[in-house]
């Protein structure tokens, strides 16, 4: 059977699936209006958006207040004081029994790694496997390593361990991880690039240069692991390295298969054919639009594939310089 192959604007939309209004304004609608909102106390901001029949699977303490008719959640203010502390400790027990009673595949990957909670105090957490549920803002570093020799660029492509439950096998960038709670993002790929590629901490220090960052709203699918339709708005900072030919990155953990050298076209094709992890697909377009490789001379849906690599999320986001506890 014939491949057929995605343009750039089909792996962006693969990636940045979320409606918007000005594309179906009825299916933007219905979708809106039938999701909670999640609120935390101290602010009206929402801070998440939770699927109906989420809602219906989770296992609520008495911790929560569930309102059907305003579609809000968020834990009960009560006669003692709510504290950031006891409005973790709720967010822990509704996960921590949920998964206990086998509700979500998803939280079978419990990886024991909390996510700031953005729009909340700082400090506010929950832990990571439980956060398309709550459909809170993620945050990762994404990096692209990359050769040049003789005017020619080639691009370090990791290819995931098919043991892996979510996107396994799939391409995916050099380095890519998640964010944990107080990390900042730049201490954040040091730790990443020497637990997936073995790079030492003074090159990539020395070396990697920032690109901004990518946002986009993601409804998960099956090849992200465990339920389908989950909720995953993110953030990725993204950072390039140029690396001399001598250095080779090599998997530092279980994550990485192996590491291919491949030039420009190579990976285009690799894209092309939906070989890479969806929001890694997303990083390398905008690694290419920053290098000039794609450009409004040669891509019809350049603004389109630019403006929506940069989606504005319907959530409260801030610099993680002003996440640091005071």
């Amino acid at each position: 059977m014939a491949i057929i192959l995605k343009s750039n604007l089909d792996l962006v939309k693969e990636c940045d699936n979320f409606p918007y209004p000005d594309d179906d304004l009825e299916k933007y609608t219905q979708l809106l209006s039938s999701l909670y909102k999640f609120k935390v106390h101290t602010t009206e901001e929402i801070v998440g958006l939770i699927q109906p029949w989420v809602v219906e699977k989770l296992v609520w303490t008495r911790e929560w207040k569930i309102d059907h008719e305003t579609k809000t959640i968020s834990p009960v203010v009560s006669v003692v004081p709510m504290t950031i502390a006891r409005q973790n400790s709720a967010i822990k027990n509704v996960l921590d029994f949920t998964r206990k009673e086998r509700k979500f595949r998803v939280l079978d990957g419990w990886r024991d790694e909390l996510y700031q909670i953005y729009g909340a105090p700082v400090g506010t957490v929950m832990e990571r496997a439980g956060s398309s549920l709550f459909g809170i803002v993620t945050v990762g570093v994404h990096m692209t390593a990359y050769t040049r020799s003789d005017g020619v660029m080639k691009i370090w492509v990791p290819r995931r361990a098919k043991s892996k439950d979510t996107y396994g096998g799939m391409l995916d960038n050099t380095v890519a991880g998640g964010i944990s709670a107080g990390e900042m993002p730049f201490e954040g790929l040091v730790r990443e690039a020497a637990e997936e590629a073995s790079l030492p901490e003074e090159l990539v220090r020395k070396s990697a240069r920032s690109g901004g960052v990518v946002t986009y709203f993601y409804v998960r699918d099956e090849r992200a692991g465990g339920e389908t339709g989950l909720l995953q708005p993110e953030c990725e900072y993204v950072y390039d390295l140029q690396l001399e030919e001598a250095v080779v990155p090599k998997p530092g953990d279980n994550e990485v298969e192996d590491f291919y050298l491949w030039t420009v076209e190579e990976v285009q094709k690799a894209l092309a054919e939906g070989q890479f992890k969806p929001n890694c697909a997303m990083v390398l377009l905008d690694f290419f639009v920053r290098h000039g490789i794609i450009t409004a001379g040669n891509e019809r849906d350049y603004i389109e594939i630019v403006s929506r690599m940069h989606r504005k999320l319907p959530f409260p986001t801030a610099s993680h310089r002003h996440l640091k506890a005071k």
